[in-house]
């Protein structure tokens, strides 16, 4: 969210915000302030709040071609920023939703929360976590920072006449959780709709090698995919705290043999973190070669989580991550998709704001 009250930067955080730059190589060469869209917002809309812009009239100061200005004229009405009226005379009069960009947003942002409710709504019947595999005391790493929200804001519509396509992949092409150009994705069988598939019925986190394996896809093309499923506040990254034990039992395997008993005593944690009962039990396993990922785990299962992990990490080894749904139930992830989206409506009613104050003081 812009600190200043420029105007050119406010407007270009708000253009940003709802998506309608996309850019594609370079920068422009003046930054976004002489984009049509910004324009349009700029010296029209923002600049006639009650009047509203006549279509031919856009046409001529603009330059632009019919097709052009009608594109970028659909898209600030997709977002619900502009209505249109007919003028009797071939040309329609575009102007802002409540006669200010405030009321715009406002009852831009209205819609929006219901229309997401009843898209959030939908998880209820596809959801087949078993809660008790769930385990809600995963710490998160610190140096782990929210992806910026990306999310679409579509009502629901009946499936498109496109062999292959089902009730989720439709869902997810709503949300834009398929990318901006969804095509092939559509199809059930899928990569993206096949993940979500999986996250919707399982309860540990889902690992990249195990979605490699699973769809044969490259680690690089699914860490695009979660990192959209992340960004809609849906999805979240967290460690694989089921395959904690495996992991110790390498790190305590592999520094046995690096560095021998006396380092994992000392610099490895054991006598720091672990009772000595059980150090004696890992110790004389590892001397005789027959430690496993079972022993380790009961040798450790007095210990609270963020200790073991503290262990590895001293161990010097690391825990892999993974990608689950947020929360145990269908109603708690709606919820947190919804509180990112309230945040972000919050800012665009500040900035709606801070821009009509700005315009009145030009």
């Amino acid at each position: 969210m812009p600190t200043g009250r420029d105007r050119d930067q406010l407007i270009n955080w708000l253009v940003a915000t709802f998506g309608l730059i996309r850019r594609r190589g370079e920068e422009h060469s003046f930054g976004d302030s002489q984009q049509p869209v910004v324009v349009l917002l700029r010296d029209h809309f923002l600049a006639n709040p009650n009047s509203g812009v006549d279509a031919s009239i856009l046409a001529k100061e603009l330059g632009l071609a019919a097709p052009s200005l009608h594109h970028h004229i659909v898209r600030l009405n997709e977002c619900r920023l502009i209505a249109s009226k007919s003028e009797g005379d071939g040309w329609r009069r575009h102007f802002l939703r409540g006669a200010s960009l405030s009321a715009a947003i406002k009852i831009f942002s209205a819609e929006a929360r219901i229309v997401l409710d009843l898209q959030m709504s939908l998880l209820e019947k596809w959801w087949q976590r078993n809660e008790s595999s769930i385990q809600l005391n995963i710490p998160t790493s610190a140096n782990q920072t929210p992806l910026p929200l990306r999310l679409w804001i579509a009502e629901p519509s009946p499936l498109p006449p496109v062999a292959g396509v089902c009730e989720i992949s439709a869902w997810m092409a709503d949300l834009g959780l398929l990318g901006d150009r969804p095509a092939k994705s559509m199809n059930s069988t899928s990569v993206p709709v096949t993940l979500f598939k999986t996250l919707l019925q399982r309860g540990p986190p889902l690992s990249i090698d195990e979605a490699v394996e699973m769809t044969g896809a490259t680690k690089p093309r699914l860490t695009r995919i979660f990192d959209r499923f992340r960004a809609s506040g849906i999805v979240e990254r967290v460690p694989r705290t089921d395959r904690l034990s495996i992991t110790i039992w390498a790190a305590l395997e592999s520094q046995y043999r690096k560095r021998g008993e006396d380092w994992l005593m000392l610099k490895g944690g054991l006598n720091r973190q672990v009772p000595e009962r059980e150090i004696n039990v890992i110790i004389k396993a590892l001397n005789k070669g027959k430690l496993t990922p079972e022993l380790v785990e009961k040798s450790l299962s007095e210990l609270e989580l963020k200790q073991q992990m503290l262990l590895l990490n001293l161990l010097g080894g690391r825990l892999p991550l993974g990608y689950r749904l947020v929360g145990t139930s269908p109603l708690i992830c709606a919820e947190s998709c919804k509180s990112r989206l309230d945040r972000v409506l919050r800012r665009l009613r500040r900035v709606a704001e801070q821009l009509e104050e700005s315009m009145e003081k030009v």
